[in-house]
């Protein structure tokens, strides 16, 4: 009998061991879902605080900051599964499993929302970025201890040497430092070209500029009208990130999205477009891929100028058809 309560025990004992790694190996298995699936807008700590997430009206959810009990696991999947509507969150069916998908949804449960853990830091030698510590001086603007338009007369030595340092390497993604004064707001647009001479990406073999570079320049067309020019700042502003300065889409941005911008010059793509149906499209997104709704955002009026903006600029927009009179 002994013998046998102590073998239940051993056996139990065991159980509980496999339990754990199994579940430590799911945990992980989401992490990696995640880190390649979700960081870019939700953040590597699920705290939403990216350069991306800065563009987006609304903005994706924090996790870091939701409780579980304010968000449940049903609806997470049912989120991932399907995205939401007039946000930029589309449904992952195309690339998740149901099985990848409530990985990932556990982890981010876990992770964030019952731990508030750091995940994965970016600044990795995996990530491309060997001895990142030779940039401390210029963590204090990174984090935003130290405002980036503080008076330099207000420094010491070091830390206008780190302000130095963070605008001439770190400001192409830490954007968003803090500042005291926003005052006018700064050129959105993409930035293609790599950090540290880094990048995953091609390079020109004659210029070695990146093969994204020659996307992120404006198009110069004369004799815009008033109502065109207001679109070219909106579109540069707002879209650009996404759909690149010359509205191709083959930005660095447009081609590390899944579901691809649209590009706004390609023939085959635009002969159908018309204005009622590209102005629909800006104003309540495409459901399943990353383009929002800018209808909260951008009035009748602005959303007009972008329609022709885009007509003139990228590619002729037909006119909706003529309704017959009845």
């Amino acid at each position: 009998m002994l013998y046998g309560r102590g073998l239940l025990w051993v056996l139990g004992g065991w159980l509980s061991i496999c339990a754990a790694a199994f579940g430590d190996e799911r945990h992980e298995q989401g992490r990696e879902l995640y880190n390649y699936r979700c960081y870019y807008c939700h953040g590597y700590s699920g705290d939403a605080k990216t350069l991306a997430a800065s563009y987006m009206t609304p903005a994706p959810r924090d996790f870091a900051s939701t409780s579980l009990d304010a968000l449940s696991r049903e609806r997470m999947i049912e989120v991932v599964t399907r995205g939401v509507e007039g946000t930029a969150m589309k449904g992952f069916t195309y690339y998740l499993s149901p099985v990848e998908i409530e990985l990932v949804v556990d982890f981010v449960r876990e992770e964030f929302m019952a731990e508030q853990r750091v995940n994965t830091l970016y600044h990795t030698v995996e990530n491309g970025w060997p001895d990142h510590d030779r940039y401390r001086i210029a963590y204090p603007f990174a984090t935003g201890e130290l405002p980036i338009d503080m008076p330099q007369t207000e420094m010491n030595a070091q830390q206008r040497k780190g302000l130095r340092l963070f605008l001439t390497s770190c400001v192409s993604c830490h954007d968003r430092g803090r500042v005291e004064d926003e005052g006018a707001i700064w050129e959105l647009r993409a930035i293609s070209y790599p950090r540290n001479n880094f990048s995953f990406t091609q390079f020109d073999g004659t210029t070695s500029a990146s093969v994204y570079a020659e996307h992120d320049q404006v198009p110069r067309v004369a004799g815009l009208s008033e109502q065109e020019k207001q679109g070219e700042v909106l579109f540069q502003e707002n879209c650009a990130f996404c759909h690149a300065a010359d509205g191709t889409g083959k930005n660095w941005i447009g081609s590390f999205l899944d579901a691809k911008p649209r590009n706004l010059t390609d023939p085959e793509i635009m002969q159908s477009m018309t204005d009622a149906r590209l102005r629909t499209v800006i104003e309540e997104g495409l459901v399943g891929t990353s383009m929002p709704a800018w209808k909260a955002v951008l009035s009748s009026a602005q959303i007009d100028a972008l329609v022709s903006y885009i007509s003139r600029v990228f590619h002729p927009v037909a006119d909706d058809p003529v309704q017959p009179p009845r």
